[in-house]
């Protein structure tokens, strides 16, 4: 049987947006019953069809690593982030300066050691510089969605500034909802959309555009034990 080959994505943003429920809806289809808060990091693992219904299917395995978000671990989370395929930006839609400072999380992740947002005011740090093809894949999800009624009615006024910035796709999920990441549904086609961009970027772009970066991914890999950790 031939060996899968896998991607990593980094999931952050804020303590108690509620990351471990995101990924434990994405990789096991069915809400968490009890979340932990996140020491350090817990990494979950999706099996993922690359443009599945077509010629070019393939399977792959997402890796998908929630960086806990408390402020006492901000000088060692950079071990986690390097190297990195995509990055899912996660905000809680009852909390608007989650949301404000998912800035901040893009910046302290693009860095990779941490150092940006202690050179740099983060007035200088530009979201739009990253986007493109040959640029990280950038999602950004919105929780609990249960607790904002206004947002059903009016999601595009709620649409964050980093993901226009970032020409990112945005969900807006109730993750204790079973179907929230349903097959066919909006969130779960922009789900899928993200992974094929990670992988696509990973394993498919021309040469010219992520040879230093294919370099670098070629010395990754995975050896955390996500056993270990749980859990926001």
């Amino acid at each position: 049987m031939a060996a899968i080959d896998k991607v990593k994505i980094i999931v952050v943003g804020d303590s108690g947006v509620g990351k471990t429920s995101l990924t434990h809806l994405i990789c096991h289809q069915q809400p968490i019953s009890n979340p932990s808060w996140t020491i350090g990091c817990s990494v979950e693992v999706k099996l993922h069809e690359y443009k599945e219904g077509t010629p070019n299917q393939r399977r792959y395995f997402i890796e998908l690593w929630d960086i806990g978000g408390s402020q006492n671990h901000k000088n060692t989370r950079s071990v986690f982030y390097n190297p990195t395929n995509g990055i899912i930006l996660v905000h809680d839609l009852t909390n608007r300066k989650s949301q404000q400072n998912l800035q901040k999380w893009l910046q302290e992740a693009l860095s990779k050691d941490g150092s940006y947002s202690k050179s740099k005011s983060f007035d200088d740090f530009d979201p739009e510089k990253f986007v493109g093809s040959t640029q990280i894949p950038i999602l950004v999800i919105g929780t609990k969605l249960d607790l904002v009624s206004e947002v059903r009615s009016n999601m595009q006024r709620r649409t964050s500034t980093i993901a226009e910035e970032c020409g990112a796709d945005e969900i807006f999920l109730d993750c204790c909802q079973v179907r929230a990441l349903a097959a066919g549904s909006s969130s779960s086609v922009k789900l899928s959309r993200f992974f094929d961009k990670v992988i696509e970027r990973r394993y498919y772009v021309t040469r010219e555009g992520s040879s230093l970066d294919k370099r670098r991914m070629n010395t990754y890999t995975s050896t955390y034990n996500p056993k270990l950790y749980h859990n926001d």
